[in-house]
């Protein structure tokens, strides 16, 4: 039996077992096993030989450029976002990649648009906004704006600064979270605010959705954040980071050992997860979203 697991710190309520399980079958290897493997940070690189002999493991908060220095080779993927979330065992070497901007780019054509020439707002400048922000420059955006808190501000100003050198055709800045709004093509969150089980949370206000066309929250859980359901009211298309948690793990599979899926079958699956979510932590869904 080949072994897969999650790790990261805390891993509460993560569904990726479910997720995966069902990714096994539909590729016909259901003698696969895959399970949570918390590992606090402190203790992450003296436990490291525990996964340096599974087959395969994902990664998340807080392991993901930790994780980079303890492997043989990162794939281009992982290079251009410093961030790592899926290391293949191939015979005992250790590599790493990204596939979280495979489930990013997944979720904004489920959105109905496309990057080039729009203006994109993204909350929150940590590994997966890192990512966000990136991709949508080198996706041809116009202009990306990044958010943060007034403590985060100089650390979210020294990331434009970066990507400002590294892709000079798009307009990239930093801003405070209270400055954001404006009308955005798309506004994209990848901080925690509303996660479960602080579903009353925002990071924005309503009033900043105003004059924007789409939003993507990579939460989860719940299926529907507050975020979403007030954008939602401002007459935004919204999605949630469901497509984004199942096609990162689609790619997963597809590297671990060459699976192959249809498109209709992760869509059927990205459904049924969100109602996995509805059923197991007792949320309604409320809004328009696609």
């Amino acid at each position: 039996m080949e072994h897969y697991v999650l790790t990261g710190h805390p891993l509460g309520h993560s569904v990726s077992p479910v997720i995966h399980k069902r990714l096994f079958a539909l590729s016909g290897h259901e003698g696969c096993d895959y399970s949570l493997l918390p590992i606090p940070p402190e203790d992450f690189t003296s436990r490291f030989q525990e996964l340096s002999r599974l087959s395969g493991f994902n990664v998340t908060i807080p392991h993901k450029q930790a994780v980079i220095p303890l492997l043989d080779s990162i794939d281009v993927s992982a290079q251009r976002y410093h961030a790592v979330n899926v290391v293949h065992n191939n015979n005992g070497t250790l590599t790493g990649y990204n596939t979280d901007v495979t489930g990013f780019l997944k979720s904004v054509e489920r959105l109905g648009i496309t990057l080039s020439g729009k203006r994109v707002l993204v909350l929150g400048y940590g590994g997966a906004g890192r990512m966000m922000a990136a991709e949508a420059a080198w996706q041809g955006a116009e202009e990306v704006s990044i958010a943060a808190r007034k403590s985060s501000l100089e650390k979210a100003e020294k990331l434009a600064a970066e990507f400002r050198k590294a892709v000079p055709h798009c307009k990239i800045s930093a801003l405070l979270l209270e400055e954001a709004g404006g009308g955005y093509d798309l506004i994209v969150n990848s901080t925690p605010v509303g996660m479960y089980p602080h579903t009353e949370a925002s990071p924005l206000l309503k009033k900043q959705l105003e004059g924007s066309k789409a939003l993507f929250d990579a939460i989860y859980n719940p299926a529907q954040t507050r975020l979403m359901a007030d954008a939602a009211e401002c007459g935004l298309i919204v999605s949630g980071g469901m497509t984004m948690l199942v096609w990162q793990a689609a790619a997963a599979h597809e590297i671990w050992y060459g699976a192959r899926f249809e498109t209709k079958d992760i869509e059927r699956l990205i459904r049924e997860m969100e109602d996995y979510i509805l059923t197991h932590f007792q949320r309604q869904p409320c809004g328009r979203q696609v």
